[in-house]
């Protein structure tokens, strides 16, 4: 009777019943840790936005120092504010002024606010240039939807992008224009595609350009940024006064210089034809890429907060319209942390 036994339980369709139940007990631990990952990040997360951050209407400067401000994303009357908290405890009280925008960038006491209001036939998009004080110093209509802003260091320079058509970098068809602004002579680019292109050595033209995500270097000439062409994103160096750009590498989009013009953080899509996008730093002189410990997909244009260390805004855990923002090494090490909750568009004064 035992060998009888033992033979039943070896029949193929038994084997194949216990690959099955191995199978599926296999991937029941690996979706537990899934789940669990996810619930300790969300835990991490929510935790700080316990009653909602305190928020107090006050004086915001772009002149203070060592203040990081925001666009502050959590419900109330001051959502979408430029808002402000100290550098080194972001986790305090913010200071929020009367200035509303759906971007926000600043550097050396220039700022940009890209401003989207709806209206009861068009909808009214516009480019504030700010002061120190956030005082509009020159309003420009803009083309569509507001996407990226940037301040060069020295504040001589500001970029936008707009989305002309779609509204999102995963769209099937969409197309950007992207401006620049010299604060100095107040000389505006209507669009960098008016530009010379050299693409792999080779002067390149072609009808369906785009660019964006412009990040400027320190010495008020060197920019970089996304060229699309042809179904393909560069990393292009681009030269103000040359009215040039030079495509560096393929599949980098969004692209920000880190402060000492070394290193560029840009998102780098995982997989063709999808809307995920993973987290890199890319070294200028190398051309090395490091992945960054954030896994989750992020479609944004980093901040570097200093040398060391890269922020991003990320979706808020089951709020639609808001953000958090969350920062990581740049060296790929560590693991992601919670900078600020309800929050987008950072930028360190």
């Amino acid at each position: 009777m035992t060998g009888t036994a033992s033979k039943v339980q070896m029949t193929p369709l038994r084997r194949r019943l216990l690959i099955l139940c191995t199978a599926v007990l296999l991937l029941a631990g690996v979706g537990t840790g899934m789940v669990l990952h996810a619930a300790d990040r969300a835990d991490r997360a929510n935790k700080p936005q316990a009653g909602g951050p305190a928020v107090s209407t006050g004086k915001l400067t772009l002149g203070q120092k060592n203040r990081l401000a925001f666009i502050n994303a959590a419900a109330g009357p001051h959502r979408t504010a430029v808002a402000s908290v100290p550098s080194a405890d972001p986790e305090s009280g913010r200071t929020a002024s009367d200035l509303k925008c759906a971007r926000f960038y600043a550097a050396a006491g220039t700022g940009i606010c890209l401003q989207s209001n709806p209206g009861v036939l068009k909808q009214s998009n516009r480019a504030l240039l700010l002061d120190a004080d956030l005082r509009t110093r020159h309003t420009y209509a803009l083309a569509g939807t507001p996407s990226r802003a940037r301040v060069s260091p020295s504040g001589r320079f500001v970029a936008w992008t707009v989305f002309v058509s779609g509204e999102s970098y995963s769209s099937a068809f969409f197309s950007t224009r992207t401006s620049v602004l010299d604060t100095r002579t107040m000389k505006l680019t209507p669009s960098l595609e008016t530009f010379s292109i050299t693409l792999d050595g080779k002067p390149y033209q072609a009808a369906d350009v785009n660019f964006w995500g412009v990040t400027f270097a320190s010495d008020d000439d060197t920019f970089y940024a996304t060229l699309n062409t042809a179904n393909k994103t560069y990393l292009v160096r681009g030269s103000l006064s040359g009215r040039k750009v030079t495509t560096l590498v393929e599949n980098v989009e969004c692209p920000s210089l880190s402060p000492d013009g070394t290193r560029v953080a840009f998102k780098k899509r995982v997989l063709s034809r999808t809307d995920l996008w993973h987290e890199y730093v890319l070294d200028l002189r190398t051309l090395k890429e490091t992945a960054l410990a954030e896994r989750h997909s992020v479609d944004d244009q980093a901040t570097w907060l200093d040398n060391r260390t890269v922020a991003y805004a990320l979706p808020t855990n089951g709020k639609v319209g808001s953000s958090d923002l969350w920062s990581v090494p740049a060296d790929g090490t560590g693991r992601p942390s919670l900078l600020i909750p309800g929050a987008s568009s950072p930028a360190p004064l």
